[in-house]
């Protein structure tokens, strides 16, 4: 019995078949076909091309809807709980000396235990020694950017843009996303949209806030969905907001209770959000937590 030969056995313009002398390359973009020669893939361009864009746009658009385990914020590297997305609501304190990100909890502990124990203060997670001077301070940060550490980077980013030097924020934050940083790319984004030490591009800009997106960054998330419903997308709009509300951010909530209310939303898509926000919230909170909140609003 012969053997039917599949597509990808095949090159798509010549038709000839793969064997030990012949070797078929794959189209990189879309991956649905092979090609013996540049010369063949040049001349199949024509008719390939429309099927290779539509199947390039599913492909990005499988790995853009997919949702993120959990925010690009992870988890506190000491209690292992997520760290909170509303950050109006939770402080978090980021380590100069190790690079974490200690949640409020922890380092709350940590600084109850060494005032009772009349203990040096050190890093919550690393144990190296508090910084006594700010010119110290400094100098560990600076450490940690030369070390290439994306978080450092991302922060360097924040002190150069607010004193309005947006060149330099622009290449730390450049930096930082080239090493996968969600909030450097989300802070591309916005350098993009105002044209602030870049010139204004739409394209980069976009590309910036899905990066940041697809990391995890509920915020970056909730204003992609802005724009697909600004562009009259709103089943597009309406899945970022499902993304951004099983992360735990309240606006996307809100957006989908008005898309629920318009009909944009199914009764049980509302509901499954509404679950997925509350457990993502309520997988942030602790007693530690709490009583470190309680503990900086009253001063103690």
């Amino acid at each position: 019995m012969s053997k039917v030969l599949d597509a990808m056995d095949a090159c798509a313009s010549c038709g000839i078949t793969a064997n030990d002398d012949i070797k078929l390359k794959i189209c990189t973009a879309c991956k649905l076909v092979r090609y013996c020669s540049v010369k063949c893939q040049k001349d199949h361009r024509s008719k390939h091309k429309r099927a290779c864009k539509q199947r390039v746009a599913e492909l990005r658009d499988e790995i853009l809807f997919q949702q993120p385990e959990s925010s690009h914020l992870g988890d506190c590297p000491i209690c292992c709980l997520p760290h909170p997305v509303d950050r109006t609501k939770a402080v978090v304190t980021v380590t100069g000396c190790c690079g974490k990100m200690i949640c409020e909890g922890c380092d709350y502990a940590n600084k109850k235990r060494e005032v009772a124990e009349s203990l040096q203060q050190r890093c919550p997670f690393c144990r190296h020694p508090a910084p006594k001077t700010v010119k110290e301070a400094d100098k560990n940060s600076s450490r940690r950017v030369e070390s290439n550490d994306p978080l450092s980077l991302n922060a360097a980013g924040v002190d150069r843009y607010a004193e309005g030097d947006y060149s330099s924020a622009f290449k730390y934050w450049t930096k930082a996303a080239e090493l996968g940083d969600a909030e450097a790319h989300y802070h591309l984004f916005i350098l993009y949209q105002l044209g602030k030490g870049v010139e204004k591009d739409r394209k980069k800009e976009v590309y910036h806030l899905e990066k940041a997106a697809i990391a995890g960054h509920p915020i970056g998330r909730y204003n992609l969905g802005c724009a697909e419903f600004n562009d009259g997308s709103i089943e597009r709009a309406m899945k970022h907001y499902m993304i951004a509300a099983n992360l735990g951010h309240n606006c996307a909530i809100q957006m989908l209770k008005e898309g629920f209310q318009s009909g944009y939303v199914s009764k049980e898509d509302f509901a499954a959000a509404l679950r997925g926000h509350q457990a993502a919230v309520d997988a942030t909170k602790s007693s530690q937590r709490r009583e470190a909140a309680e503990a900086n609003m009253y001063g103690k």
